[in-house]
């Protein structure tokens, strides 16, 4: 019972963070002034790049949005919150980063789980984690001719990472898998959120 319950769970996490990032990915593209169909774009690879190249990389085909059209409900449904509740964003502050840092939280656990469970190693899990999080928002800034956060001295994909540490550690210390799952992305969210708010930052290279 338990591992179908964990099964629901990575399902429900998987989709909303792809609602999540969708709306991010609209948010950001409206910013900019693009276009329905630009905007659309954007919003679909926020939503699915990372999730895309990470299963590329560990060979599950076909990727995940090909095999399950709900990913494409979430996306839509993500474009229609982001186009009726604009103003609503709008109002609240900082809205794009919080959008931003659910985002992450959710793709790095669903890109471990999924990694973990084709019989990768953990440290390659890790690091598939932070790819399903991240490379999404690296796609996006790009499009939309910004310096993807990633190549920021923010610390962003580090929280993945540590994210991603300790959601290893807890399996090791055979915590249950839903609350494993639920404390990594309360931390990772929480961790984004405090790095902004307190100004931490890695040094530039000069």
């Amino acid at each position: 019972m338990q591992e179908i319950d964990s099964t629901q769970l990575i399902y429900a996490v998987d989709l909303t963070g792809t609602f999540v990032f969708a709306v991010s990915g609209w948010l950001i593209a409206s910013k900019k002034e693009l276009d329905f169909f630009g905007a659309s774009v954007i919003a679909f690879i926020t939503a699915v790049g990372g999730g895309t190249l990470r299963d590329v990389l560990i060979g599950s085909q076909p990727v995940g949005w090909m095999a399950d059209l709900n990913y494409l409900v979430a996306i839509l449904a993500g474009i229609v919150a982001a186009i009726f509740f604009k103003r609503l964003f709008e109002k609240l502050r900082k809205t794009m980063f919080l959008f931003d840092s659910i985002g992450i939280g959710l793709f790095t656990i669903l890109g471990l789980e999924k990694t973990l469970s084709f019989g990768l190693s953990p440290v390659v899990a890790i690091m598939m984690g932070t790819i399903s999080a991240v490379f999404g928002g690296v796609l996006r800034d790009t499009l939309v001719n910004e310096i993807p956060l990633i190549f920021r001295k923010e610390i962003y994909a580090t929280v993945c990472l540590s994210g991603g540490i300790l959601y290893w550690l807890m399996g090791i210390l055979e915590v249950n898998a839903d609350l494993q799952i639920i404390l990594t992305i309360i931390y990772i969210i929480s961790f984004r959120i405090l790095s902004v708010v307190n100004n931490w930052s890695f040094r530039a290279i000069k």
